[in-house]
């Protein structure tokens, strides 16, 4: 069996606040096109995690990082346009985020930003992220109205379709579901198994049942260590290798 294309590689990733340690020595590998989840408690890193993928603990000087990200084979932190990362790494936070702005130009601001100017091919942009964010047929009449005026689970695939605009390699999710009703979780879990066809996805979530739906392949973090990387479906099976993980997907501790 061929093994898949290699997207990023985290070798020895250690982060802390001080002398607070948050994670230690993680060491994994998420391949090209596929959806990796992240379980594991409160408190146990995941969200520490996920920031580090883009350098985002550049923001938080109290924040230090030893070990090695690499992504497309490349250490990230020997990637002088930390913003051209950024354009690669996409991420949704766990409550979105809306820019003060309509609903078109929330979606048009980067790749306005990035040189783009022509009205068609802006308008060909913020109609494709939409569509690709299951947004277009509820606003496609309404584009100039501001974005905080929709719902918060039409918010919320906006600030996908946001990301969206900057034609993403891989694409980071934290706790993506955690401000919107069952419905629009269904619906948003239906774009990210059409995404993953035209990028990798790492996503963080509480809800163990939605990493088995939705990731070939999960990591479970306890306590800042990483105690496992596996299948997914075996988490649910009963085919793991610690019992810490096993006790937790079972709902014993959490």
């Amino acid at each position: 069996m061929v093994e898949p294309a290699e997207k990023l590689s985290v070798e020895g990733l250690t982060i802390s606040y001080g002398s607070d340690v948050v994670l230690r020595g993680i060491d994994l590998k998420v391949h090209e096109h596929e959806v990796f989840g992240i379980i594991g408690p409160a408190g146990s890193g995941k969200t520490t995690f996920l920031r580090s993928l883009n350098r985002m603990n550049e923001f938080d000087h109290d924040m230090h990082v030893a070990g090695t990200v690499r992504f497309n084979g490349r250490n990230i932190q020997e990637i002088q346009n930390v913003y051209a990362l950024r354009q690669r790494i996409g991420v949704v936070f766990p409550l979105p985020v809306g820019l003060p702005l309509t609903i078109y130009e929330n979606v048009a601001l980067a790749p306005r930003l990035s040189g783009i100017r022509k009205r068609e091919d802006l308008d060909e942009i913020v109609e494709r992220c939409l569509r690709r964010a299951a947004l277009w047929d509820e606003v496609k009449d309404r584009l100039q109205a501001l974005g905080s005026l929709l719902s918060g689970g039409q918010q919320q695939r906006l600030t996908i379709a946001r990301a969206l605009s900057q034609d993403p390699e891989l694409l980071l999710l934290d706790e993506f579901s955690i401000a919107v009703d069952p419905v629009t979780t269904m619906r948003i879990e239906d774009v990210l198994r059409e995404l993953k066809s035209e990028m990798t996805i790492i996503m963080v979530t509480n809800l163990v049942q939605q990493a088995r739906r939705l990731a070939d392949r999960t990591a479970f973090f306890l306590n800042g260590d990483l105690i496992e990387v596996g299948v997914t479906e075996n988490f649910f099976t009963g085919n793991v290798q610690d019992q810490r993980t096993r006790d937790y997907v079972e709902g014993r501790f959490g």
